[in-house]
C-alpha cells in the first residue's frame, strides 16, 4: 500500500498547532548562517520547558507489511509516513518536531533534493525542524536505503 492510500486523521490546521506549541518550541536561523529553510530545516530548536518529549523511533520505506521497495524516492516517502504515524501514536504531529536525525546509504546530491523535496512537501508552512543527515554505507534490513527518527515536543 502507498503512502497516499494509507489512513491517517487528518491533518491539523497550522494555526491549532502554532498555538498548542509555541511556548515550548522555537525554531532560530541565525542571520551569520545561510538560510537552511529552502533545504527543509531549520538550524537551532529550542525547546522551553516543562514539556512532554515524544521519542519516534528510525523510520524505514518498509510498509506495515514489510514490504520494503528498491526506489530511494518511495522509501523516502514511505519512511516519512511512518514517522508521521508514529508521532501520531505519541501525541505529536510534524510542527511539533524539534530535530530530525536521517540516515542515507550511498548519499549524493540527487537523494538530498529527493529528500528535501519530501520534507518540504510534509512540513508545508510550518517551519521546518533542526536535522542533522548522516551518509552511512549500510542501514539495518538489506536493501534499506534511507531511516529517519525524529524527536518532538508537546506542552505539558
Amino acid at each position: 500500500m502507498q503512502p497516499s492510500q494509507q489512513s491517517l486523521p487528518s491533518q491539523p490546521t497550522r494555526s491549532h498547532h502554532a498555538s498548542a506549541s509555541a511556548n515550548v518550541l522555537r525554531f532560530i536561523n541565525p542571520p551569520a548562517l545561510y538560510d537552511p529553510v529552502p533545504n527543509g530545516y531549520s538550524h537551532v530548536a529550542v525547546v522551553t520547558t516543562p514539556g512532554r518529549i515524544v521519542y519516534a523511533a528510525g523510520q524505514g520505506g518498509e510498509n506495515m507489511h514489510g514490504y520494503l521497495p528498491a526506489d530511494f524516492a518511495e522509501q523516502v516517502r514511505q519512511a516519512m509516513w511512518n514517522m508521521r504515524i508514529a508521532l501520531r501514536a505519541g501525541g505529536a504531529d510534524v510542527p511539533d518536531v524539534a530535530k530530525l536525525t536521517v540516515l542515507v546509504v550511498d548519499h549524493s546530491m540527487e537523494k538530498l533534493e529527493i529528500f528535501g523535496a519530501a520534507l518540504r512537501e510534509m512540513w508545508g508552512d510550518w517551519e521546518p525542524p533542526a536535522c542533522t543527515l548522516i551518509p552511512v554505507p549500510r542501514l539495518a534490513l538489506d536493501g534499506m536505503l534511507f531511516e529517519i527518527e525524529a524527536t518532538a515536543v508537546l506542552p505539558l
